[in-house]
């Protein structure tokens, strides 16, 4: 079994400025050359009051989560900056986290994919989802009670888009005739589309198996959980081996000011490897303070893994 790992550039923002977006770049050329499977940023568009509302991170090395960020915390675009590391690199695969679809017309969020995953000759990883944040929803005007039957519609119109032309799309809230969108991805059918989310609900389990090629999860499903997904492969004609499982790392911090013990970090991931995670997710500022590292970081989390 051959495990791989995914480095997060998002919310790194204790090791390097947010104006230094170059940074961001240059650690992707670097992961790349140090054996990392993939880099991955995330995105909001904009954040509101509602941001912090349970609260803010003890800890700002923490992940960002529903409702623990200070509205002010800087989300550059990912795919403007996923463009950027696709010209920098040849091999490493570009994961475009949590794109938050509703927030765009399908047409034009199928265009921007695609023109991504032909720029990095199918490199390119789309999680879609609908989020969490109300008011960056009212602030694009965007209803935010509908957006689980947006993200379906931009999913089902993508699957059209990328494959057909001219393309059509009939659906409650979007709908097109004869549209013209080349050029096409680099990857026929289109970019690969993982999965996640905090619960392993059905609608979730419904687009795995209707779009999926991998499940990211936020946290650990339950044994009943996976089962419940396997048997729905199953019924679709599909296998739960089809399917990249990405786990991933967390740090433990002892005081809002220090870095995590990488040793802690990387603790469960034997345990996932034996529940069939075969890519780990690791934030650098989690461990280090100090960009410099971020070589030997890499070097030594992709050799760690390695020897699960």
């Amino acid at each position: 079994m051959s495990f791989k790992v995914t480095l997060i550039l998002s919310e790194n923002w204790t090791m390097t400025s947010a104006r230094d977006l170059r940074a961001l770049v240059d650690w992707a050329v670097i992961a790349e050359e140090e054996g990392v499977d993939s880099v991955m940023l995330s995105e909001h568009i904009s954040l509101g009051p509602g941001a912090d509302s349970e609260g803010r991170m003890a800890n700002l090395r923490d992940y960002a989560l529903p409702n623990n960020q200070d509205p002010a915390t800087p989300w550059p675009s990912s795919l403007l900056l996923l463009s950027a590391i696709a010209a920098r690199t040849t091999r490493i695969r570009l994961v475009a986290g949590a794109i938050i679809a509703p927030l765009r017309h399908p047409v034009q969020m199928a265009k921007d994919l695609a023109t991504l995953d032909l720029l990095s000759e199918g490199r390119l990883i789309v999680i879609p989802t609908v989020s969490w944040h109300k008011d960056e929803y009212d602030a694009l005007n965007v209803p935010f009670n509908v957006r689980g039957q947006l993200l379906d519609e931009h999913l089902a119109a993508w699957s059209v888009l990328w494959r057909e032309t001219p393309a059509s799309f009939a659906g409650k809230h979007y709908a097109f005739n004869d549209v013209y969108l080349e050029p096409k991805p680099y990857r026929a059918g289109g970019p690969l589309l993982y999965f996640g989310g905090s619960t392993l609900h059905d609608t979730l389990i419904r687009r795995i198996v209707q779009y999926g090629s991998g499940f990211n999860p936020l946290g650990s499903p339950s044994t009943a959980d996976m089962e419940r997904l396997a048997r729905a492969m199953r019924a679709a004609g599909r296998e739960l081996s089809e399917l990249e499982m990405v786990g991933g790392t967390r740090g433990v911090f002892a005081d809002p000011d220090s870095v995590a013990e990488l040793e802690q970090g990387l603790g469960s991931v034997p345990r996932q490897a034996d529940e069939g995670y075969t890519n780990f997710c690791i934030k650098p500022s989690q461990y280090t303070d100090d960009s410099t590292t971020i070589r030997s970081f890499c070097r030594e989390v992709v050799a760690r893994i390695g020897r699960v």
